[in-house]
């Protein structure tokens, strides 16, 4: 994480991952939701598919210079949406949670979309599809509550879990940059913000 004041200290350090708890009050949530509707609008959801075949069971879109795809030619980043359209910007109010928190002297190229169902999981996993690991991946959860499970830098080995709620940040840099992480389930009905239920999470990356 870059050495400069943010506007308050995280709640809590898990591994290195530092977690500002409530970090956006429901009004920012709200604003963030409706920047979020105009980015999908441009670039609609997709379901990728692992370079095995497998169906992953997050939709997800991505915005600026650069977005993340998967297919059955792997895994990557892009400057095309799959049905060839380029990525929308990454809104304001998004670009304020990364300067606050992030690297603000570096403007990350994608803002990763995943949108999580009742039924939706991450297995554990490392971001290391970036050049530079140096820069910090910033993570906000908006919608129904997380089960977020950090792990070592190798695979294997006792792991701890946290339940992320909405308007929760999490940095993930330093030590923690390439612990392996992801979502166990989605505890339903825990929020309000989503009309239909669910959790979307974006994460911010500095990819070249």
């Amino acid at each position: 994480m870059s050495q400069h004041s943010t506007p308050n200290p995280p709640s809590l350090n898990l591994r290195g991952f530092e977690i500002f708890e409530g970090f956006l009050d429901v009004k920012k949530q709200q604003n963030l939701l409706e920047d979020l509707r105009v980015v999908v609008g441009k670039a609609p959801l997709f379901t990728p598919t692992m370079s095995t075949g497998r169906q992953m069971s997050v939709r997800m879109t991505s915005a600026g210079r650069l977005g993340w795809v998967s297919d059955n030619n792997g895994h990557r980043y892009q400057d095309r949406h799959p049905r060839g359209m380029g990525w929308p910007d990454i809104p304001k109010s998004i670009m304020e949670i990364w300067n606050a928190v992030g690297a603000p002297e570096r403007t990350p190229d994608c803002c990763l979309v995943n949108f999580y169902d009742e039924a939706a999981r991450m297995g554990l996993h490392q971001d290391k599809d970036e050049a530079d690991f140096s820069w910090p991946v910033v993570s906000v959860s908006l919608g129904d509550e997380a089960l977020f499970r950090v792990g070592n830098q190798e695979r294997g080995g006792k792991t701890e879990s946290i339940w992320l709620r909405s308007g929760d940040v999490v940095v993930m840099g330093g030590e923690a940059r390439l612990k392996f992480h992801g979502v166990d389930r989605i505890n339903s009905g825990t929020s309000t913000l989503l009309p239909k239920g669910g959790r979307i999470n974006l994460t911010l990356r500095v990819v070249t």
